[in-house]
């Protein structure tokens, strides 16, 4: 696990409205993940939407899986976000 600074980890939460505990777990369980496994991509894209408090479409949501599973993207917190703020 990451060790926090708990100043700097609760000033992102203030500023972002994000707990920081469900952002490390998330990561943490990003390490050893089969991206190649839709299920699997689905899962980590619901986690993220609900940990960001954004709500993913199903449409938006086949469209990640399909970038990342079947075109053989890295799935990262940036390449999701990107794909969010495109709806």
């Amino acid at each position: 696990m990451i060790s926090m600074d708990n100043n700097f980890f609760k000033n992102l939460e203030k500023k972002t409205g994000v707990n920081m505990k469900d952002v490390l777990e998330l990561a943490g369980s990003l390490q050893n993940a089969n991206f190649k496994d839709e299920k699997t991509v689905r899962n980590v894209i619901k986690r993220v939407s609900q940990i960001a408090n954004k709500p993913v479409s199903k449409d938006m949501e086949d469209k990640i899986v399909k970038s990342i599973v079947a075109d053989g993207k890295q799935l990262d917190f940036n390449t999701i976000s990107q794909m969010m703020n495109k709806k």
